[in-house]
């Protein structure tokens, strides 16, 4: 399968579950290929670092020179990073693939730049129409804080886009672990932040655990 993680947003947290994705599956042992299309290349920063500590399984992100039917057959899963300061590529890879992953911080104005990539997504022109699936990214952990639900409520409500119920709160420790080469599940096996990224990788590849 194929899988775009993107939006029309920086700092939505794509490259940062991209990388996440990334060494879940490779410790799954499954054949995953991760390209890097985002000219800001902070997946391969982040994979850069994790080859230079030594971590094991290496990543190595390939560029957008990958964006061909031949070379994305190649792998059982391929995950795209990818951003807007590329439209070419941000097109090329939405005509590729399979799904497209949507990271929706918990906002009004993340709630319409999500409506407007929806808008761009169905504008690309391919043979089958693509699966668009979206999910709470850096949600508030107050439960007094009514900002994230409210977003996930809207969220569901969008037209062709099909809302998954885990999410990912705004936690130290996702940004912690990207700063070191390490997905958050390795930093901290047993923290919320592990919690809460294997619920949302078993809902996005369910075929890993079965």
């Amino acid at each position: 399968m194929i899988t775009v993680i993107g939006s029309l947003k920086g700092g939505s947290g794509k490259s940062t579950l991209t990388f996440n994705v990334g060494v879940w599956l490779a410790m799954a042992e499954v054949d995953v290929q991760l390209v890097d299309a985002d000219p800001q290349g902070t997946l391969t920063d982040v994979c850069e670092v994790r080859d230079e500590e030594g971590f094991e399984p290496r990543l190595k992100p390939w560029g957008r020179s990958e964006l061909t039917t031949e070379k994305l057959a190649e792998h059982t899963e391929t995950v795209i990073d990818v951003g807007t300061s590329d439209m070419e590529g941000l097109r090329t890879a939405i005509g590729l693939c399979d799904r497209v992953v949507v990271p929706v911080p918990p906002s009004q104005a993340d709630i319409w730049s999500t409506q407007r990539f929806i808008q761009l997504v169905k504008s690309v022109e391919r043979e089958q129409p693509v699966e668009i699936v979206g999910f709470i990214n850096r949600g508030d952990t107050h439960h007094a804080v009514r900002e994230t639900n409210e977003a996930a409520a809207a969220l569901v409500s969008l037209p062709d886009i099909r809302f998954l119920k885990p999410r990912l709160s705004q936690r130290t420790v996702f940004r912690r672990s990207f700063s070191e080469g390490l997905a958050v599940f390795e930093l901290d096996p047993r923290g919320k932040g592990a919690k809460e990224f294997y619920g949302l990788a078993a809902m996005l590849f369910p075929q890993v655990l079965s």
